[in-house]
C-alpha cells in the first residue's frame, strides 16, 4: 500500500427507469462529482446497478433474459464513461457490476475496477445465488484478481462472494489490505448475510472492507425490482497493543441510512491495518495458519493498474 491516508466513498445507488441514455450519463456524472466533492479516491457503486441501463430498451426491460442482452450490449458505451469520469477526476471507480454475455455463450456478472490512468480491471462474481443459477441463468467466473493500484492493493468480492471466507483469505494472502463488496439484495435478510459476511471477512483478515448497495423499487425490473442496505466502511474491532490508535470498538466506521439514496464516505489508513497486522490485541490474519486446513487457498490473479 501506499502508506498514506485516502478517502473512499461508497454508493447507496438506487435503480432508476431512465428515459435516455443522456439521463444516464446526466445521473453517473453527478454522482460521482458529488463524491469527489467529498474527499473521494475511490467511488465504489454496486452489485447490479447496471441493470436500470435495460429500461432504455422497453421492448425487454420485463423479460429477465432480455434484460440480459440488452445491459451487455451497452457494456462498452457505460465502460468508455467510467473511464473518461476516471481520469477526469483522477480517481480510482469501481462500476457497478453487469452482465456481461461472453464467448462461450454463457452470462456472467462482472465488476470493473477503472484507473485514472486509463487501466481497467474486471472481477467476474464467483458464486452464484440461487436466484442467479435457477432463475437468471448468471455463470459464475473462474479467477479471483488482486488489483495493484496506485492507492494499494485492492481486491473485489461481489455480494454473495463475500460470505466465503477463503476468497477473501486468499486475496488478502496476496497482499490486499482493501476489500470491496459491491452488492444487490432484495431483503433485510439478504443485506445482514452480505454485512455480516463483510463485517467477518474484515475481522478475520484485519482489513478494510467497502460495502456498496442497491437501494429502493424498480418495479419495472425482474431482476432487481427491490433493493435493500446500507452502504458502510468496516475495519476490525481492535486497536495497537496497549495504546489508544485503532479502529472504532464495533469496527463500523462510516455507516449510511439504509434505503437512503447518496455516498458514504470515510478515511482508508494503510499504515493502520499494517500495525494491527503487526501488534493488535489480537492478530488474526497471521493466526488464521494455526487452522486446519488453512493452507488450502484459491489461486490470486494480480492484475497492475498502474
Amino acid at each position: 500500500m501506499t502508506g498514506l491516508t485516502w478517502n473512499v466513498a461508497a454508493a447507496q445507488y438506487p435503480i432508476d427507469q431512465l428515459e435516455s441514455w443522456d439521463a444516464y450519463e446526466a445521473k453517473l456524472t453527478g454522482w460521482v462529482a458529488l463524491a469527489v466533492e467529498g474527499g473521494a479516491s475511490l467511488l465504489v457503486f454496486p452489485e447490479y446497478g447496471a441493470m436500470e441501463l435495460a429500461s432504455l430498451d422497453p421492448a425487454t426491460m420485463g423479460d429477465l433474459a432480455g434484460s440480459i442482452e440488452s445491459v451487455s450490449a451497452l457494456l462498452p458505451r457505460v465502460d468508455a464513461l467510467h473511464a473518461a469520469l476516471a481520469a477526469r477526476h483522477g480517481v480510482h471507480i469501481l462500476a457497478a457490476s453487469a452482465p456481461r454475455r461472453d464467448a462461450d455463450g454463457k452470462a456472467r456478472n462482472a465488476a470493473r475496477l477503472f484507473a485514472p490512468n486509463g487501466k481497467c480491471g474486471t472481477q467476474d462474481k464467483l458464486i452464484m445465488t440461487r436466484f442467479e443459477r435457477e432463475q437468471w441463468r448468471i455463470s459464475g467466473g473462474d479467477a479471483l484478481r488482486l488489483f495493484d493500484t496506485a492507492l494499494g492493493r485492492l481486491a473485489v468480492l461481489i455480494c454473495y462472494d463475500s460470505e466465503f471466507p477463503l476468497l477473501a483469505r486468499a486475496a488478502v494472502e496476496a497482499g490486499a489490505e482493501v476489500l470491496l463488496v459491491p452488492s444487490c439484495t432484495d431483503s433485510l435478510h439478504g443485506y445482514w448475510r452480505v454485512r455480516i459476511g463483510a463485517q467477518a471477512r474484515s475481522l478475520e483478515s484485519q482489513a478494510y472492507v467497502v460495502h456498496s448497495p442497491t437501494v429502493g423499487e424498480a418495479a419495472w425490473s425482474p431482476a432487481v425490482d427491490v433493493n435493500r442496505g446500507a452502504a458502510a466502511v468496516y475495519g476490525p474491532p481492535d486497536r495497537v497493543r496497549g495504546g489508544d490508535w485503532g479502529m472504532p470498538e464495533d469496527g463500523v466506521l462510516a455507516l449510511g441510512e439504509e434505503g437512503q439514496p447518496g455516498w458514504v464516505h470515510a478515511e482508508i489508513d494503510p499504515t493502520l491495518v499494517a500495525t494491527l497486522r503487526a501488534d493488535g490485541g489480537v492478530l488474526n490474519m497471521r493466526h488464521w495458519r494455526e487452522q486446519p486446513g488453512a493452507a488450502t487457498l484459491p489461486t490470486v490473479e494480480v492484475v497492475s493498474l498502474l
